[in-house]
């Protein structure tokens, strides 16, 4: 139990932080409970915004509710709180992802407080990145970075990038085929008035980045078909620079350890001046998974493919207000 109770607004302070962590087209599929009289906040999954098609099993759900999770942890680090935390703690209660206590009687813990400035920072970027190649030691902290988190993070030889573009090739050929297969991006993309400063969810037009003219970086193009007026065109990097993000084993605990794991990644890299970029496009396929890990490598199940690179930081989606999102009791 903390000290000190926290009250209304260091509480929100620490929800809004939370929320500014990616998920799967913005959709933003969490909810948070404050226990005031215990001092624990609950992370529940909001299944409303869940996406049958795109995610059936809700692994991209529990990803995205990790790195919220992950940056509640960083944000009351910063706030001078100790966090300990508990993963899927009643298995009768399918909402319930995590307990987290906070209290005020230990040390926080101050490397998750050193990425804190991060927050407002990460944005995700389907920018052009420059042809330009990463530090064998930036990877070498990014690798560190997700082992702390319980997953691992590779970066593939050519072959493998080779394979993993064609595999992206692949299932932009089957959602050419099979038109339905894009209901979930166009429920949460927003086109024309519908982006204009009145969403708080979803991928507005302003953050879609420029249409591909050229290039081989594998940028999902969230207009798809649709027109979207002014929009400009531009020739992406020859080669990519790609990162797979995954575990050992391929269970809801998984996938928010991938989750903070993810984030963890995702801020250390904006402090190292990176910009980042998330595809999980491929990996919505059960075949395209398979194929997507590297079977001499020992990680069991890829969950992300993270595009990094030295380019623009990207454009920041909007997010719902806090209140929404949390209840206090």
């Amino acid at each position: 139990m903390p000290a000190q109770p926290l009250d209304t607004t260091n509480i929100t302070s620490l929800v809004a932080a939370a929320t500014a962590a990616p998920s799967l087209h913005n959709a933003q599929p969490w909810r948070f409970r404050h226990h005031t009289r215990v001092g624990t906040v609950e992370l529940r999954a909001d299944f409303e915004r869940a996406m049958p098609d795109t995610d059936p099993g809700n692994r991209g759900l529990h990803i995205g509710c990790g790195a919220a999770l992950f940056n509640l942890r960083v944000a009351a680090a910063d706030s001078g709180l100790h966090v300990d935390v508990h993963l899927l703690p009643d298995p009768a209660d399918r909402e319930l992802l995590a307990v987290v206590h906070l209290n005020d009687s230990e040390r926080p813990d101050r490397d998750l407080a050193t990425l804190f400035p991060a927050i407002a920072r990460r944005h995700t970027s389907r920018d052009p990145f420059q042809d330009e190649p990463i530090p064998a030691a930036v990877r070498d902290a990014l690798r560190d970075a997700a082992l702390r988190e319980g997953a691992q993070l590779a970066f593939p030889d050519a072959w493998h990038v080779e394979s993993l573009l064609e595999q992206v090739r692949d299932v932009e050929g089957r959602d050419s085929l099979h038109p339905e297969r894009l209901e979930d991006v166009q429920r949460w993309t927003r086109i024309g008035a519908e982006s204009a400063g009145t969403a708080v969810d979803g991928i507005p037009e302003g953050a879609f980045g420029p249409r591909k003219r050229g290039g081989r970086a594998p940028v999902r193009d969230f207009a798809g078909r649709r027109a979207v007026p002014g929009r400009p065109a531009a020739v992406f990097e020859t080669t990519p620079h790609l990162a797979l993000l995954g575990t050992h084993h391929d269970h809801p605990d998984d996938w928010l350890r991938a989750g903070q794991a993810l984030e963890r990644v995702l801020l250390l890299a904006t402090l190292d001046g990176l910009a980042t970029s998330l595809t999980s496009h491929a990996l919505e396929q059960a075949d395209l998974r398979e194929l997507a890990r590297d079977p001499r490598s020992a990680m069991g199940f890829v969950h992300m493919v993270l595009r990094l690179g030295y380019g623009p930081a990207g454009t920041g989606t909007p997010r719902r207000p806090v209140h929404e999102v949390l209840e206090i009791g």
